[in-house]
């Protein structure tokens, strides 16, 4: 366990006709123990006032389990917190919490009011084994008293295990049509997905979330009826990245630049065109410009042998920053150098920085536009992003 990698990602739509998502999917990790925590909460209705009471029931849920407070307790106070509907009598937010704690491979899963996860083990369905609790919760404005049914389950790991839970938009999609008037079901998304897997048995927690919303999201015409998520937890054999920027601070380190390239064991990414003359140098490696798909916003695509993607680098590196920051979708933009490298970067699970810290004159310019950061520093922002908001492992190396 401690060699398998942990991916977690997910995949939303909100609402037709809403910009605001109801259903919020939060996850954090230690970076002392590798401990993950990660909560799908869905807000009552749609739009910001569910994704309000989502994101405050989804905090609550992480920041208990870190502080290792029995989760029947955890409960009691999360929906003893939350107002519930008084016309429907049901809370107003439902979560399903998975924390993963490596060192002993277990998987503790607690579930309320969400459709049951799925376990996908061997490409086969796992049924688990659950423990149903009663939580009483006070209700002042219908009844004294009303219970909640809160539902727990653990197992232990295996590598090549996928755990998979959405919200109600997954199941309730197609809700009313000839089709399914009952909508897509558990069931159907259950099968769905184990045969999804089997034909694609590599397939990235992020692409199968995706996969999962958007067949969901066909049933409703296109035009979610509600809010539809999907969260994937992968247990797999780690896929390395390396993205050397840069060129060394003295010229004599080129050649110890060079080698960490050529001895790096996975995928590799030259950003700028000074690094990759560098590297196409010491090398012996030819560097070709491709005048294919000109985007008048994003220095063209290279290639080079040896590496799986050769761009420009400070704007690349800056445009990659902004789209990471705004969730890391790279459906509808433009395909360019910048969602290639975020495609890369998010479907990869240790990454690791090759920068090399000598200053290119060119950035600093003051006619230059302020967003163009200094090169270590754009870096860094990304690999703070991708350690807080995507769990990657990152490592930095500077030249």
């Amino acid at each position: 366990m401690n060699k398998t990698f942990i991916e977690v990602d997910y995949y939303q739509v909100s609402k037709h006709g809403l910009n605001a998502e109801g259903d919020i999917i939060m996850s954090h990790k230690n970076t002392d123990d590798g401990r993950v925590i990660t909560a799908l909460s869905d807000g009552l209705g749609s739009g910001i006032k569910a994704g309000v009471l989502a994101t405050l029931t989804a905090t609550m849920a992480i920041k208990f389990i870190e502080s290792d407070i029995p989760v029947k307790r955890a409960a009691e106070i999360i929906m003893n917190t939350l107002p519930v509907c008084k016309e429907r009598g049901i809370s107003y937010a439902t979560f399903t919490l998975v924390d993963i704690i490596p060192q002993v491979k277990t998987v503790r899963i607690m579930e309320y009011d969400n459709p049951p996860y799925v376990l996908i083990r061997e490409q086969t369905l796992i049924d688990p084994i659950k423990e149903f609790t009663q939580i009483e919760r006070k209700n002042k404005k219908t009844s004294p008293k009303k219970e909640a049914i809160l539902q727990y389950s653990k197992f232990i790991a295996r590598a090549g295990d996928r755990l998979v839970f959405f919200s109600d938009g997954v199941t309730q999609s197609g809700m009313g049509t000839i089709l399914m008037p009952f909508g897509w079901g558990s069931a159907n998304a259950q099968k769905f997905i184990v045969e999804y897997v089997k034909q694609n048995p590599d397939i990235s927690a992020r692409d199968l979330a995706r996969c999962v919303v958007l067949e969901a999201r066909k049933y409703d015409n296109y035009q979610p009826k509600d809010d539809i998520s999907c969260c994937v937890i992968y247990f797999r054999n780690p896929r390395d990245l390396l993205v050397i920027t840069g060129p060394p601070m003295r010229p004599e380190n080129d050649k110890e630049f060079v080698n960490r390239f050529k001895s790096f064991n996975g995928k590799k990414i030259i950003c700028g065109g000074t690094t990759a003359k560098i590297i196409a140098r010491e090398t012996g490696k030819k560097l070709k410009v491709i005048l294919k798909n000109i985007d008048p916003n994003i220095p063209p695509e290279s290639e080079m042998e040896g590496a799986d993607l050769v761009t420009e680098g400070i704007i690349t590196i800056g445009a990659v920053s902004t789209v990471l920051e705004n969730g890391g979708k790279t459906e509808g933009m433009k395909k360019n150098t910048v969602t290639r490298l975020v495609d890369m970067l998010l479907n990869s699970d240790r990454i690791t920085f090759c920068v090399g810290t000598k200053i290119n004159e060119a950035h600093q310019d003051p006619n230059m536009p302020v967003e163009l950061e200094i090169r270590r520093n754009a870096i860094k922002k990304i690999a703070r992003l991708l350690e807080e908001k995507y769990l990657k492992e990152v490592h930095m190396e500077f030249y």
